[in-house]
């Protein structure tokens, strides 16, 4: 199955995450750090990608940027990994990747999700016991959100901005939302939908990524497609219907020459049907009737022994048959089936 392409939707954030090959550190000290920064703040300018959150941990790598077009994110995430993994192959004396496969995304629902994004991913160290406070751990952004540090790598996003009027109080109110325990459930549907690379929002959000970004956003059902049985009254089980109701109705024709009522019934036979067209021989000791007579009549064409015995021919018998069902009470019947009315 082909890979879809990368999700981008115009103006929305992603959740990035980028891990290392084999659970084994991607970052040794303090230099091996500041380079991927420096390589990360060069990027981001030259690629135009706003990062709004950050950490660095020993195998793994988190985001959370706002691309500016389609190709903002993947060039720069590809200008990052080319230095950076040079420099630390060179060092380390070592060939070969750095990473686990390819960094995973996604597109996120701001109003409901950014925020915690935002804490997902500097409150890593904590959450993995590399520190017990988030603000004891240098590499990541969560010292600048919270007034200690001001880091030229980071452009607030607007829903950061909301927090307060005042830069204190942005920072107060940060500090404090980061405090409160986090969502287990919310964390855990983050983290799958960006290693899985589907939207994170509600169905409304998901929909209106979809149409923009012209692509599937949510994976397809599990199994094969559901087989759907027609109801009753469509178009398919209407034609099924009629066609059962004509078999029955054929088998439960009587034989020719039971009757006037009979005759008729067996005119309907021959009009459908080549085997009923031709009578018994008792039934026309002459034997003028013509096939032609029968199948164009359509209801004349069988008639009781002996109201054919002169040799008449098949148009007439066709006639005659035609007044049998007519004094049998069937007229509506013949008015209704154009093609057994017993015009020539």
């Amino acid at each position: 199955m082909a890979r879809l392409a990368r999700l981008y939707v115009p103006d929305q954030p992603q959740h990035v995450i980028l891990r290392g090959l084999d659970q084994q550190p991607a970052f040794v000290d303090d230099q091996d750090y500041e380079l991927f920064i420096d390589c990360l703040k060069a990027a981001a300018r030259d690629h135009h990608l706003a990062v709004h959150a950050w950490v660095l941990m020993p195998g793994a790598v988190q985001l959370l940027v706002t691309p500016s077009d389609e190709s903002s994110l993947p060039k720069a995430m590809q200008a990052v990994g080319r230095r950076y993994v040079a420099h630390f192959n060179r060092r380390y004396a070592r060939r070969g990747t750095l990473w686990e496969g390819r960094y995973r995304a996604t597109v996120i629902e701001g109003e409901r999700f950014f925020l915690l994004a935002s804490r997902v991913v500097e409150l890593a160290p904590v959450r993995s016991h590399l520190v017990t406070a988030p603000e004891d751990y240098r590499w990541s952004s969560y010292r600048h959100h919270i007034g200690l540090t001001v880091d030229s790598l980071i452009t607030d996003h607007p829903l950061y901005w909301a927090l307060g009027n005042t830069p204190f109080e942005r920072q107060r109110a940060y500090r404090e939302l980061c405090e409160q325990a986090l969502d287990e459930r919310e964390t855990t549907q983050l983290m799958q939908a960006t290693l899985k690379g589907w939207v994170l929002g509600s169905d409304t959000y998901r929909d209106w990524a979809s149409r923009t970004a012209n692509r599937r956003v949510s994976p397809l059902p599990r199994g094969r497609p559901r087989k759907v049985r027609e109801a009753p009254g469509t178009p398919a089980a209407a034609s099924g219907a009629i066609g059962a109701a004509a078999t029955a109705s054929a088998a439960s024709t009587p034989a020719a020459g039971s009757g006037g009522g009979g005759g008729q019934s067996a005119g309907h036979g021959a009009g459908q049907s080549a085997p009923y067209s031709t009578p018994h021989s008792g039934d026309n000791p002459a034997g003028s009737t013509s096939t032609h007579g029968g199948g164009h009549a359509g209801s004349g064409s069988a008639t009781t022994s002996g109201e054919n015995t002169g040799g008449s021919s098949g148009h007439s018998g066709g006639s005659q048959g035609s007044g049998g069902g007519g004094s049998s009470g069937s007229s509506s019947e013949h008015e209704e089936r154009k093609p057994g009315t017993g015009t020539h």
